[in-house]
């Protein structure tokens, strides 16, 4: 699965991940969703019907291709069921989270030119943000799943947009990263390289459906090879993972490190079984030596992790054919176009052993189509042939990848410019630290300092100078923070990524 030549020109998403299964193997297993004391599993007939029931249905109404369908709801299958079905119809599937605010909902809503919203599961709407938007409530919901469904997915191009997903901004308005119909089949590199997943496989994933790290890693990559997917919506307790692993036979995992650290300390995971559990995979935040040797110590499970983005997912990896290199989220994914650029000047890719901007060749189809009315912000990113995000990192001499912060986190100390990455990982290697985040700290008006901002252990005794004395036994004192604050938690974005901008605020 691991070719990277652009699809037919002729492509949907949907069929690509569910037509298929429905005629090779339509009585398999295609979802199983747990709930508190509740299973409902879905075949591969069973979801092909759906969501083309949903795609006819939503026709119906009179939506037109390319019009965008916000899907507002809470944890349920109908939530994947209709996220795959505006896309069988050539629509635009909008997935949102149901902890947005009325405001924040209403945005969306606004900047998207959204004609329909799936409104379910508590999920409240500012009836004046509505307008002349089609509603659909449960009700509806449910009469679009029985209705008759189309004769096949629509014929749309691999251009064509299939998805639309707003980033979490920090400081503005989120932006909208649009996907086409290609972005699905442009994560085949994924599957043999990262996620090492085939027919065989159960894939349980601990994330909730709004999240496209669940409906990629959760749905899309299972079902583009006809394995099982596994998802779990009941009340959140970090020992029903490794509860649901031996349940289900769950033979891959998939969650954020925070995730893996809180079953490690939580989970009870000697009196579970675990032998169907092949290895586990992680992504939205860095993991940490200390977090990969205490997974595989307690489990003796592979841990694979994955760099991305939500403009091409992900496309750096460790995994079955990428050896783990503790430190480093690992190679390109066989059949990327990766390479360094420099900061400034021309965009010509820096040889190994040399910082600069991480870049994807735009020529990948896994990359955006765009950003949502956003072409100022589009030119920012496009340099020559290549897509720059803004990860500064370098590649060793064996093509392992070395990430070193954001190009605008970069911190200045004595003239030298510090990445905040390579101090938190000295810091977060204590014993004492259980997380760490790195920033500047004004000290006065026009004097900052490099401070780390950690949370302890369970137990731990707060002792800034240990962990200074520490940090300069493996530091260049120009690197070394010349401050330390504990704090109860890291200011985090809602994927999970700590917010270094705010760490001063946090004290």
């Amino acid at each position: 699965m691991s070719d990277t030549r652009h699809p037919p020109a002729r492509f949907n998403a949907a069929r690509y991940c569910i037509g298929e299964n429905a005629r090779l193997r339509p009585e398999k297993t295609a979802l199983i969703l747990v709930g508190d004391g509740t299973e409902a599993r879905l075949t591969f007939g069973e979801v092909d019907r759906a969501v083309r029931s949903i795609a006819a249905g939503l026709l119906r109404l009179g939506l037109r291709p390319g019009d965008r369908v916000m899907i507002r709801m809470g944890n349920d299958a109908d939530y994947a069921l209709l996220h795959f079905g505006a896309m069988a119809a050539g629509l635009i599937s909008l997935p949102s989270s149901p902890q947005l605010t009325e405001g924040e909902a209403a945005f969306l809503m606004e900047n998207s030119g959204t004609a329909a919203v799936a409104l379910a599961g508590g999920c409240a709407v500012d009836p004046g943000a509505l307008g002349g938007r089609i509603v659909l409530d449960g009700a509806a919901i449910a009469a679009l799943k029985a209705g008759e469904p189309l004769a096949d997915y629509a014929d749309t191009a691999a251009d064509d947009p299939a998805m639309l997903i707003y980033t979490s901004g920090t400081t503005s308005r989120p932006k909208g990263v649009l996907h086409g119909h290609r972005a699905t089949y442009g994560r085949r590199p994924m599957l043999d390289h990262w996620i090492g997943i085939t027919e065989q496989d159960v894939m349980l994933h601990a994330g909730t459906m709004n999240w496209t790290y669940t409906l990629g890693v959760g749905l899309s990559d299972p079902w583009a090879v006809g394995a099982t997917a596994v998802l779990y919506n009941g009340s959140r307790d970090p020992g029903v993972w490794p509860r649901l692993i031996g349940r289900y036979g769950a033979t891959i995992f998939a969650a954020v490190p925070t995730l893996y650290r809180q079953i490690l300390k939580y989970g009870d995971l000697p009196s579970h079984d675990l032998r169907s559990l092949r290895h586990g995979c992680t992504a939205g935040e860095p993991l940490s030596v200390e977090l990969l040797d205490a997974w595989t110590a307690a489990t003796g499970k592979p841990l694979y992790e994955a760099l991305g983005m939500s403009e091409i997912s992900t496309y750096i990896s460790s995994g079955p054919t990428i050896p783990v290199r503790p430190g480093s989220p690992g190679q390109p994914q066989p059949g990327r176009r990766v390479a360094i650029l420099p900061v400034e000047g021309p965009p010509e890719p820096l040889p190994a052993g040399e910082s600069g901007l991480l870049a994807v060749h735009r020529s990948e189809p896994a990359l955006m189509l765009g950003y949502w009315n956003r072409p100022e912000e589009e030119a920012e990113v496009l340099r020559g042939e290549w897509f720059v995000g803004g990860d500064l990192a370098r590649f060793d001499a064996d093509g392992y990848l070395w990430f070193e912060g954001r190009n605008n986190d970069l911190m200045k100390a004595m003239g030298y410019r510090v990445s905040p990455n390579e101090v938190e990982v000295v810091l977060g290697a204590h014993p004492s630290v259980a997380e760490v985040g790195v920033a500047e700290l004004p000290v006065r008006a026009d004097v900052s300092v490099i401070c780390g901002f950690v949370v302890l252990q369970a137990g731990a005794t707060p002792d800034a100078e240990a962990l200074l004395t520490w940090c300069a036994e493996r530091l260049a004192a120009y690197k070394r923070p010349r401050e330390i604050r504990f704090l109860d938690a890291l200011p985090r974005t809602a994927n999970g990524k700590v917010q270094r901008k705010r760490l001063a605020e946090a004290v």
